[in-house]
């Protein structure tokens, strides 16, 4: 077997390491390609091509965190990770870990290790990678790591989203939100949210985005409501889409280009969280991308049709 070929075979499980360091599409697709250099310029063949190129590929991605982190400090408003719709990387006997550890919410927990417990706690616990294994990928003896790995599985464990166990349920109830919200119906939002809900939206900067999370299930049901009948007249479609391993949509203008993703949190019969990613830099990997502003410009004047 090639080298490309050998490479070809193990690019999902490398964008699914890179993407749950990094939290961002177009960086793990970026330190996938430089693994592939890495190991094509690499004059020996090693013993396990699967443990260099995952070693490889994450310390690619520990390097771009640390100088993303500044960045992200600096991001306009609300930072989210880039919305994932599907996790390339398939794994029977980790479904749960993997499913888990690409949520919006589990990825903004892992925001908050620094770059080396984010990629010990992802390969042990997300990937199960031995000790030794993760010792030699990031540099620190196997004790180390064992410490780092402590310290990251009690950070996480505290604020660990816990998920409606049964896909099935979370899913209709998920079609009963987006039923309610094309219609407007203020009760039937209502009832679906949770009493503390928080609805968060990240522009960046670059596009239109709530000035501060909305909180409450009678202040985000408001808001949802107004909004469903001008997106009707502005051709606007509400795309049910899974984002990030949970329910969710794209919004795509009356071209069919994206505007936002929109991802839900559901946990007792509730969704406890909305979040929207509106930055269109996030957005690219989904296709075409529509001017936010310009849409939002056709949304108020939708707003007010008589005037």
């Amino acid at each position: 077997m090639s080298r490309a070929e050998e490479f070809e075979e193990l690019r999902a499980l490398l964008f699914a390491i890179a993407y749950r360091i990094l939290g961002s599409v177009s960086e793990a697709e970026d330190a996938v390609q430089e693994t592939w250099l890495r190991y094509e310029a690499s004059p020996t063949r090693p013993t396990s091509t699967k443990a260099f190129l995952s070693a490889v590929v994450t310390r690619v991605a520990i390097n771009v965190l640390r100088s993303a982190r500044l960045r992200r400090e600096e991001y306009v408003g609300q930072w989210l990770p880039e919305p994932l719709l599907a996790d390339p990387y398939e794994d029977p006997e980790r479904s749960a870990e993997l499913a888990d550890s690409v949520s919006m919410a589990a990825l903004l927990l892992l925001e908050r290790l620094s770059p080396l417990e984010r990629a010990v706690f992802v390969l042990r616990e997300v990937f199960g990678f031995g000790f030794g294994e993760i010792a030699s990928t990031v540099g620190r003896s196997e004790a180390a790591c064992r410490q780092l790995a402590v310290r990251a599985r009690r950070h996480m464990d505290a604020g660990r989203p816990r998920f409606e166990a049964d896909r099935r349920e979370r899913e209709e109830l998920a079609e009963r939100f987006f039923d309610a919200f094309r219609e407007g119906d203020l009760d039937g939002l209502r009832e679906l949210l949770a009493a503390d809900v928080q609805m968060i939206s990240d522009g960046g900067g670059k596009a239109p985005q709530l000035p501060r999370a909305i909180i409450g299930a009678d202040n985000v049901a408001r808001v949802l409501a107004a909004a469903a009948a001008p997106m009707v007249r502005i051709g606007g479609v509400l795309e049910p889409h899974e984002v990030n391993g949970q329910p969710g949509a794209i919004f795509r203008d009356r071209d069919n280009k994206a505007v936002n993703t929109l991802a839900l949190d559901i946990l007792d019969g509730q969704i406890q969280a909305i979040r929207l990613v509106i930055n269109p830099a996030k957005l690219q990997h989904l296709g075409s991308v529509a001017d936010a502003w310009a849409v939002a410009r056709r949304f108020h004047q939708a707003r007010r049709p008589t005037e």
